[in-house]
């Protein structure tokens, strides 16, 4: 056989075989794929939308009609024809100030739908029907746009649409930790894509317009560049031009930048004697810096402030409150329509319950702060523990709008190296009853506008993001990305439907695939908290890193509530923290009936039992167990499901893109033998306390305690 014939054999061959070849994906697409998609689903799409109409104008219009035209175009295998007339098959996307959408009576549907709502509707035309995304604003079109495009993505039916979606929160923020030397706090996913990079211009614009788009399909509209341990320097003119060339390319896609800010700024940079928030020449120098800020970022969006925490500056170091702080800043941006975040993270060294301490500190304060400042409290009283309750500032201040802070990026939960889809755990707290006004009053309630009726209504997530390829170092960690997004719009979204969405958009709509793999990810969180802190247990991890296991770590002369042994506070009697109102009585600062819940071990839920209480190792649970035994039927149990997640994604091979799939199952490796380092290193030490046998019919461990005590932390493999 011939050169020729060999060849033309070889790619008759090819074109046969590629289609059945899943081709290998990155994942910097992230879910914005739009491959194409089946036959069936194209044909219906096609038949319902067939030419497009725009009827507005601005850089946010166009951003909305280029995703929509790109996303048609792969999806659907063939370009979206332009029309300057709406008729039976067009998609109409417009404003009420055009007359093409006022002619369809809109507008009292349209009052419900707020600045950034919109309404998406099917209306009957001569010759069949058309598809409306109407809103009052061009942000609205925007977000409608995404909205029709992930049903799309999706497969639901758009034949029949009848939408009408508003946001739950005003300000819906990513708080990027990003040092400016470009390493990343906390962060497992690379370096910082902002900071220090050496790229060319058009290299970073094009990673910040798909970094835009993937936030606006989600309805973020916020983003926090740099870490809240912030560097004076992000102030200097340098740093305001580099904030001023992100935000032009966050613009068109409804995204304001925010900046992370150092109270101690005046002094350091200004060269001014102090940074006192009531000296004169302080409050000049923020409104002067605040001018120079929005000479070159008209649409700033204002400032976020960690403050006395940690060592940070702030008002206490000249005798001062974080009222005096942040109402500093609050009056020299009020004029800018600017707003101030300013952090209730903040914790003294001392003899108090370090859960006590944000209530404690700014309750007194309620109702002190200008209209313009926002509490921004994390989730739990603590630290983005595996489970928390919920921080008990969450109802109690009434007159102050607080903002919940969650955290994405998994600082506690594995690293980039677990899959810990964080949905169900943010859901656990927007859902929580706090009881301030009765029964009903959930977090999220009282956080969005709904029990205390505040102008301004927020909510942030400590991002995961960094440079690597796929964006957040787990292929699965983007779906907590995508999940902050939905519910940061939405909090009465399931876990399930998001996660469900996700998987569809950024894998697969074959069922064999979907279903097996939402329901590994909805039971992730809960196997990560069981594998490292359950029944209540937390902050058991290194005391520096943060990932594997250290409940023994003792450090002379560290801050005692930055060790294991504050929290867990195992003795040959038992283990827990006594936080009820014969301990540390922290208990208190929830409303009835929640105290008295929480107060007494036998009504006190179970995966909260040892946050509250210090119980002996015979105590017996609901179950019958003793505690020591449900401890160690719990560390089992975490390790177990990491296992069986294990075995459901080896079997789901060739189904997916060979390169994600193989990436994700090293990564569950990775995971399976940190789960059994967590499980041997946590009961071997209990059990030196306990002085009891591991039940006889769990496995034995595989390490040896003195080992385990001496395994060092790698972070090179983490970034």
């Amino acid at each position: 056989m011939d050169m020729k014939r060999r060849l033309n054999l070889f790619f008759l061959v090819m074109i046969l075989i590629l289609p059945l070849t899943v081709l290998a994906e990155t994942g910097e697409n992230l879910w914005l794929r739009y491959l194409p998609l089946s036959n069936q689903l194209q044909q219906k799409y096609a038949e319902g939308i067939s030419s497009l109409m725009v009827a507005g104008e601005g850089a946010i219009v166009k951003s909305a009609e280029s995703e929509i035209m790109m996303a048609y175009s792969g999806l659907i295998g063939k370009p979206l024809r332009k029309v300057t007339k709406p008729v039976a098959g067009t998609l109409l996307i417009g404003t009420d100030q055009h007359r093409a959408i006022r002619d369809l009576n809109l507008s009292s549907e349209l009052e419900k739908c707020g600045d950034e709502g919109y309404i998406m509707r099917s209306v009957s035309v001569k010759g069949g029907n058309i598809l409306v995304i109407a809103a009052n604003s061009n942000a609205g079109l925007l977000y409608g746009t995404f909205d029709l495009i992930r049903r799309m993505q999706t497969g639901d039916d758009i034949a029949q649409l009848n939408v009408v979606e508003v946001p739950r929160y005003n300000l819906r923020l990513l708080n990027h930790w990003d040092n400016l030397n470009g390493t990343v706090e906390r962060g497992y996913a690379g370096h910082s894509i902002w900071w220090n990079r050496p790229e060319n211009e058009t290299v970073l614009k094009n990673q910040y317009v798909y970094y835009a788009r993937a936030n606006a399909s989600v309805g973020i509209n916020g983003t926090v560049l740099n870490n809240v341990n912030a560097a004076p320097e992000a102030l200097t003119a340098e740093y305001i031009e580099k904030y001023a060339r992100i935000a032009e390319i966050m613009r068109p896609y409804n995204i304001k930048v925010y900046m992370s800010v150092n109270m101690a700024s005046p002094a350091v940079i200004g060269k001014l004697k102090n940074s006192d928030p009531l000296n004169p020449d302080v409050v000049k120098w923020w409104e002067e810096k605040v001018k120079e800020i929005y000479a070159r970022i008209p649409d700033f969006g204002g400032f976020l402030v960690k403050a006395n925490s940690e060592g940070q500056p702030g008002p206490h170091d000249y005798g001062r409150t974080h009222v005096d702080g942040a109402n500093l800043l609050a009056k020299a941006i009020k004029p800018y329509k600017g707003v101030v975040m300013w952090r209730a993270f903040v914790y003294e060294p001392g003899q108090e319950d370090r859960a006590r301490q944000a209530y404690n500190e700014f309750m007194p304060f309620d109702g002190k702060f200008e209209d313009n400042v926002i509490v921004q409290v994390k989730n739990g009283p603590v630290d983005f523990q595996p489970r928390e309750p919920f921080s008990p500032l969450f109802g109690a201040m009434e007159k102050t709008p607080l903002m919940v802070e969650f955290q994405i990026t998994q600082e506690y939960l594995g690293f980039s190296n677990h899959l810990a889809y964080l949905s169900t755990m943010w859901k656990e707290t927007l859902d929580a009853d706090t009881w301030c006004k009765g029964a009903g009053s959930t977090v999220a309630k009282t956080t969005d506008g709904t029990i205390y009726p505040h102008k301004l209504t927020a909510i942030a997530g400590v991002a995961n993001i960094g440079r690597d390829v796929n964006w957040t170092g787990h292929h699965f960690a983007q779906s907590n990305w995508y999940a902050y997004g939905r519910l940061a719009w939405n909090h009465q979204l399931s876990s399930e439907t998001i996660a469900n969405e996700w998987i569809n958009m950024t894998f697969t709509h074959d069922q064999a695939f979907v279903k097996p793999v939402s329901e590994i990810m909805m039971r992730s969180r809960e196997s990560v908290v069981n594998y490292m802190t359950p029944l209540g247990l937390h902050h058991l991890m290194g005391w520096s890193h943060h990932h594997g296991p250290e409940p023994w770590t003792e450090i002379p002369g560290a801050r005692p509530d930055w060790l294991p042994s504050y929290y867990h506070k195992a003795s040959s009697f038992g283990i827990g923290f006594n936080r009820t109102t014969k301990g540390s009585n922290a208990v208190e600062q929830y409303f009835s009936p929640l105290k008295e819940l929480y107060n007494d071990p036998n009504t006190c839920p179970e995966n909260l039992l040892l946050w509250f209480h210090h119980l002996p190792w015979d105590y017996r649970l609901q179950s019958g167990k003793t505690l020591w035994d449900a401890i160690c039927y719990k560390y089992y149990e975490g390790v177990e499901d990491v296992r069986l997640f294990q075995k459901k994604w080896d079997m789901l091979e060739g189904i997916i893109d060979a390169q994600r799939f193989s990436e994700i199952q090293y990564k569950m490796k990775v995971q399976t033998r940190e789960a059994i380092w967590w499980r041997d290193a946590c009961i071997l030490y209990f059990q030196t306390f306990s002085g009891k046998s591991i039940p006889f019919e769990l496995e034995r461990p595989i390490h040896d305690l003195d080992e385990l005590k001496k395994i060092k932390f790698d972070m090179t493999h983490h970034n």
